[in-house]
């Protein structure tokens, strides 16, 4: 064996161990931890470093309307399930301590951003100041896909507008025009439906007295209305 090939082999060797802190099987990932429904698959193997590994955490945090669970973490980022859990109790320590206005939140559910609750006054008003006043367009969209699609999930409503949701449906909420309706079967994620405020905000009785979408929507679309809302034709 030449000294290079003695060099080469050594270099493997440390790129082995580079790679165990975030590259284990399946067993020491899954761990028997429960997962969320839709979570992305990654294929392949990515290339992070230690330092862009919190970063990657936040982003899939941002990215979802859901709660995470530490596996569903070491499953996208490729680390064992106790890596992910300590990095993310780290996260959470680190905003505790910056004393930030959200929070990293731990449910039965997994991992949640949230607003710090000594700022709930503060954001309920927010939500709720000029309430008389007209609903933003996002807020509108978001109405009219729960209205006609009813129940439905918040995932439902944000695929269908083509951006995260979250914040037109939580003033809805708080509004008081949609509530919740139980949980779906498959991804168990909350539905959504109105509420007996929002028939009084239509001045209707019944959704048997909502407008069909058609007259309100471009020629191109009317046709297609009924089929993207779910509704009989």
């Amino acid at each position: 064996m030449t000294h290079n090939q003695g060099a080469d082999m050594d270099d493997g060797k440390n790129d082995d161990t580079k790679n165990d802190a975030y590259a284990t099987d399946g067993a020491q990932r899954s761990n028997g931890a429960p997962t969320t429904p839709g979570t992305p698959q990654v294929p392949e193997q990515l290339e992070l470093s230690a330092e862009d590994v919190k970063p990657a955490m936040e982003a899939i945090l941002m990215a979802t309307d859901q709660p995470l669970h530490s596996a569903d973490f070491a499953r996208v980022l490729d680390c064992p399930v106790t890596e992910a859990d300590r990095l993310l109790t780290e996260l959470a320590d680190e905003y505790d301590a910056q004393h930030r206005g959200f929070e990293l939140r731990r449910t039965a559910r997994g991992w949640q951003f949230a607003s710090r609750a000594e700022f709930e006054g503060v954001v309920s008003r927010f939500v709720t100041d000029g309430q008389t006043a007209r609903l933003s367009q996002a807020a509108l969209e978001a109405l009219a896909i729960i209205a006609y699609k009813q129940p439905v999930t918040r995932a439902q409503v944000a695929a269908i507008r083509g951006v995260n949701s979250d914040g037109v449906i939580r003033s809805l909420s708080v509004r008081g025009l949609i509530r919740e309706a139980g949980t779906d079967p498959e991804s168990k994620a909350t539905l959504l439906a109105t509420s007996g405020l929002f028939l009084d905000y239509m001045g209707i009785e019944s959704l048997a007295q909502l407008p069909p979408l058609a007259p309100f929507l471009p020629a191109q679309s009317a046709a297609n209305s009924d089929e993207a809302f779910g509704m009989d034709s």
